[in-house]
């Protein structure tokens, strides 16, 4: 088992109960999926497959390259023509990627002081996007090419912003001081 899924259910799932005020253990909020995107736009196939097998290394799985569903000219952009990759993390995957994205990837990047508060959607689920893809210790900086970015975004099974922070500042997540 995960060491970020045993610290989910040995101290912050009874912190949650105790701090949220809930009569049921099975009402506490828990992570349900990650997903990450890459968008990649327009590139040759080349470029195309060597950010595929990037974040494949990231995340552990591979990706489903995601296709153009109609055609606009003033982009040059072909319907059926490859413009990203995405990857949709669950159960054990989904702890060991948020592991090693809370504790080895977030602290790689320059000047980082923390995650902004702003990501939540009102329903509980928060997304971040990341500038490049070298932050993470899969990828060799010596061998990137081209700078890529990415949107990860967590699902959980809170009603609400306060719960979803109350999980994410519970599992390591290092969020911003709002100001």
């Amino acid at each position: 088992m995960s060491s970020l899924k045993e610290k989910y259910i040995s101290e912050v799932a009874p912190a949650l109960v105790k701090e949220l005020g809930l009569g049921n253990k099975l009402m506490v909020p828990k992570m349900t999926k990650v997903v990450i995107n890459m968008g990649l736009g327009i590139k040759d196939k080349d470029a195309t497959k060597k950010h595929v097998d990037e974040l494949a290394s990231i995340t552990g799985q591979k990706p489903i390259i995601t296709k153009a569903s109609k055609s606009i000219s003033n982009f040059k952009l072909r319907e059926g023509m490859p413009i990203g990759a995405k990857v949709t993390l669950r159960g054990a995957m989904m702890y060991d990627f948020l592991n090693r994205f809370i504790n080895a990837a977030l602290p790689r990047i320059r000047d980082f002081r923390g995650i902004s508060v702003k990501g939540f959607d009102g329903r509980g689920n928060f997304t971040l996007g990341i500038k490049e893809q070298s932050i993470f210790p899969e990828i060799d900086p010596n061998d990137v090419g081209e700078t890529q970015g990415m949107d990860i975004t967590m699902v959980t099974t809170a009603q609400n912003d306060a719960d979803a922070l109350a999980l994410l500042k519970g599992l390591g997540m290092p969020f911003a001081d709002k100001k």
